[in-house]
């Protein structure tokens, strides 16, 4: 009698299978935000800036992913805020250090602590913060987020590979000034848009994939000028989310008002 065979194979929950994909997204931005360091060492500043970039893009896919396939969990939150603070906090550090800041010496080097530490800072707040807030309040971040905080800091470097440099250009005194204005945006209260609760009218969908087409097209065949048109853009755009915030708060505050006033008025 043949002996009966055994097929082994190796046996997992739905659940646990639609953790693994966002996670593995992650952990694939953890490498390509090391990556950029490496770059950096070695002077391919360009390639450093395109892997923060890629990094980026990963970490703005993988949490709405997790929710899209209803694979999100404890771990993958504390790993997505691991993965930022190296991608967005320690790589752009190292890129700047190795591109200008060490030019400083031991000011340039506590720039970057500074900063790193506000990234670790803002990273903990956004973990800790709670969830109960009123639903507009979704619209905005408190403080600039850590990847865009990344990006902003690299913006000196990312003019100097467009080519915009219309003017001379004193880096060394640039490049403080992104980190520190930055680094204060990253702790603060300020409110800046979070581009979450975006309602697109159907009529205009085909505008807004044309526009990401162009957008991304660009980005192909001018990408340093793509991206430094971009953070320029989210700058002038985070004292008009602030105005924004403030007329909206105002209103939500002068409705609670009247509601109160309402239900006196029924007493």
């Amino acid at each position: 009698m043949e002996p009966q065979k055994k097929n082994f194979k190796i046996v997992t929950d739905k659940k646990s299978a639609r953790v693994i994909l966002p996670n593995m997204l992650t952990l694939i931005g953890v490498c390509i935000g090391l990556t950029s360091i490496r770059f950096a060492l070695d002077g391919r500043f360009e390639l450093a800036i395109v892997a923060i970039i890629f990094a980026a893009l990963i970490d703005g896919l993988d949490g709405r992913i997790a929710r899209l396939i209803k694979g999100t969990s404890k771990v993958g939150k504390e790993l997505d805020s691991l993965t930022d603070m190296i991608s967005f906090g320690v790589a752009p550090a190292f890129i700047m250090f190795f591109w200008k800041l060490n030019t400083l010496g031991r000011f340039g080097w506590l720039l970057c602590l500074i900063f790193v530490i506000c990234v670790a800072l803002r990273l903990a707040r956004f973990n800790v913060n709670s969830s109960h807030e009123p639903s507009w309040r979704d619209n905005f971040f408190e403080g600039v987020p850590s990847p865009a905080g990344g990006i902003l800091v690299l913006t000196p470097l990312i003019i100097s590979l467009s080519g915009f440099e219309l003017f001379s250009i004193d880096y060394n005194l640039i490049v403080p000034i992104f980190f520190v204005v930055t680094s204060f945006l990253l702790i603060s209260k300020f409110p800046t848009y979070s581009f979450k609760k975006i309602v697109i009218p159907r009529r205009t969908t085909i505008f807004l994939l044309f526009g990401i087409v162009l957008f991304f097209g660009l980005l192909l065949v001018y990408t340093f000028n793509v991206i430094a048109i971009t953070a320029v853009v989210y700058l002038f755009l985070i004292p008009i989310s602030f105005f924004h915030y403030q007329k909206i708060k105002k209103q939500h505050e002068n409705d609670r008002i009247q509601e109160d006033d309402d239900l006196e008025d029924v007493l």
